[in-house]
């Protein structure tokens, strides 16, 4: 592996040299690990419990043109190594975030805030983007075309290339920030969806979002979710996610973020190695808050114990014999 030192390092050198830093689309991450949307609330909500600064930043919650409720309950099932959820997008509306929530993220020192948008038409997406462009302090938009969990627009977008491109186009039109692409895992070709979306003007893509299943309570025959199927995310997910990762890299030449049931530091290198410059943590955050954090303090510890000085240089470096 090409990150790995041939010689041993004294020991006083470890941390002249040790650098955990990742860029991307002009952006500089202290570390690679991102929290991601939807499992991070507004990011104010974790401020209390989570050192936030030590990340390498965080995904809001999907902000959309106006409020939305959200599906009614039961919106959450776990299962085996992972989790059905169907929240259906529920959040306070870009204009809301911009005024209420963006001031107190001023406070946080040199943490990167990403905000995921949502929209049911071309229309939504570009007036949402148009509405955020106004907020200090956002560093780049997470355009979600995957979301399988909304009666119209989300996954609609990104399981048809025409519809892709289209709200790719507009997006980047109307973005003054770096844009990245949250793709669905729920397709035929992740390496046709992420060179589609870098053709029509992607700064990056990110991947997976959730796949597409549910679940059956046998006593009562009834769907465990109000919404019947849901997103499954979790552990059970991290092959296939971390396949598509390998795919999607291989065919574009912008970022690639990584997303799918990571857990530990291990996955986290796993998903560089096959191509990811940053990865975002998800689900673990619902069984620890603290899941994020505590993975970039495994994560540097890693790193020392295996003598990988600059962690950029994992990204790609999978050996094929």
């Amino acid at each position: 592996m090409k990150s790995m030192a041939t010689q041993p390092k004294p020991a006083e050198d470890d941390e002249l040299l040790f650098d955990m830093s990742v860029s991307f689309c002009g952006i500089k991450l202290k570390n690679p690990v991102l929290a991601a949307s939807g499992t991070f609330g507004y990011g104010v909500e974790f401020e209390d419990i989570v050192t936030i600064e030590k990340l390498g930043g965080f995904v809001s919650k999907g902000l959309s043109r106006e409020p939305m409720p959200g599906n009614p309950p039961p919106r959450l099932w776990e299962t085996a190594a992972g989790m059905l959820n169907a929240i259906g997008l529920q959040n306070i509306g870009a204009k809301a975030f911009v005024e209420e929530k963006l001031p107190l993220l001023r406070k946080l020192k040199n943490v990167p805030v990403f905000c995921n948008v949502y929209g049911t038409c071309n229309e939504d997406y570009e007036e949402t983007i148009r509405i955020l462009n106004d907020g200090e302090g956002i560093t780049a938009y997470e355009l979600n075309v995957s979301c399988p969990n909304t009666q119209h627009g989300g996954m609609t977008f990104g399981a048809d290339p025409t519809l892709l491109a289209e709200v790719v186009t507009v997006a980047k039109k109307a973005a003054t920030r770096p844009l990245i692409v949250k793709l669905s895992p729920n397709v035929t070709s992740i390496p046709q969806m992420a060179k589609i979306a870098q053709d029509a003007g992607a700064d990056a893509i990110s991947l997976v979002n959730t796949f597409v299943g549910m679940a059956i309570d046998v006593e009562t025959r009834k769907p465990r979710i109000s919404n019947i199927v849901a997103g499954l995310s979790g552990p059970a997910i991290k092959p296939i996610a971390l396949r598509m990762v390998y795919e999607a890299a291989k065919t574009v030449t912008i970022p690639v973020i990584g997303i799918g049931g990571i857990s530990t530091a291990e996955d986290i290198v796993e998903f560089m190695l096959a191509g990811a410059t940053a990865v975002e943590v998800g689900t673990a955050n619902f069984w620890d808050p603290c899941a994020s954090e505590r993975l970039v303090d495994q994560l540097e510890k890693w790193c020392l114990e295996h003598r990988v000085q600059k962690i950029s240089e994992l990204t790609g470096g999978m050996l094929l014999s």
